[in-house]
């Protein structure tokens, strides 16, 4: 048996997410079915995380354990011919018999995109966040440093029927930067919590709308209270960056 790390890159606009739902159409669902048709195997896949609907990825990890012959290089053109085009495999590699897409995983990072401006942009619809009030990137930045650190994060998380678990995490970068009529907003930790880069997001945005100031962040943090910080903003402006191994 060959253990293989693919790396894909996905518009998660008409997708459900990333895992297999009944109802529903997912990345995972897509991807198995072309995995399928290439290797003529169906395999246990192991992914790096979970993307919720409409959530996008630049890099997204899937392990599996296979007979297949097929060289590695050969695989991701292989796949991408029974991909569609919002759905594109661009590495594989073989790994160690032990190695896991999630469990190995060391870290990750996120970028939540706002496109402030007071006119939307059409090209950009369904993949930002449009925000037609002025944004002070420095400011924003000053507060989105108080996320650094190792925190219990429990008021940057929605609660729903997952094992909730230790709620710590150490976030390692912290920033937000402005590039045209975009600003960006990029952490990188070594695990979130569900929907935490997207309240933090909502979060920072309070702080644009002077509702709060940065210097409230460490407080927010330290009253582990979801109540405390501000709203979840809508998926479509979140991409998954990077994974670390």
């Amino acid at each position: 048996m060959r253990n293989l790390l693919v790396k894909i890159a996905y518009d998660g606009a008409s997708y459900h997410g990333w895992q297999i739902q009944e109802n529903a159409l997912t990345v995972q669902e897509v991807f198995q079915n072309a995995l399928h048709t290439v290797i003529d195997e169906r395999v246990d896949i192991k992914a790096c995380s979970r993307t919720d609907t409409g959530v996008h990825a630049r890099e997204f990890c899937i392990s599996f354990k296979t007979e297949s012959k097929i060289e590695a290089e050969r695989l991701p053109f292989a796949l991408n011919n029974y991909l569609p085009r919002d759905i594109a495999v661009f590495s594989c590699e073989e790994k160690e018999e032990d190695f896991h897409a999630r469990y190995s995983c060391r870290g990750k990072e996120y970028a939540y995109e706002i496109w402030n401006s007071k006119i939307r942009n059409p090209f950009l619809d369904r993949h930002i966040l449009h925000y037609w009030y002025k944004i002070d990137e420095n400011k924003l930045n000053e507060a989105a440093g108080h996320f650094m650190g190792r925190h219990d994060f429990s008021s940057f998380c929605t609660l729903d029927k997952r094992d909730i678990g230790d709620m710590r995490r150490t976030v390692t970068e912290a920033r937000v930067e402005r590039a045209g009529e975009k600003v960006i907003f990029t952490v990188t930790a070594d695990g979130f919590l569900y929907n935490m880069v997207r309240i933090m997001t909502g979060t920072l945005l309070r702080v644009q709308e002077g509702k709060l100031v940065p210097d409230d962040i460490p407080l927010i943090i330290e009253a582990k209270n979801r109540a405390k910080a501000g709203p979840t903003v809508p998926p479509e402006g979140l991409y998954l960056n990077k994974v670390f191994y």
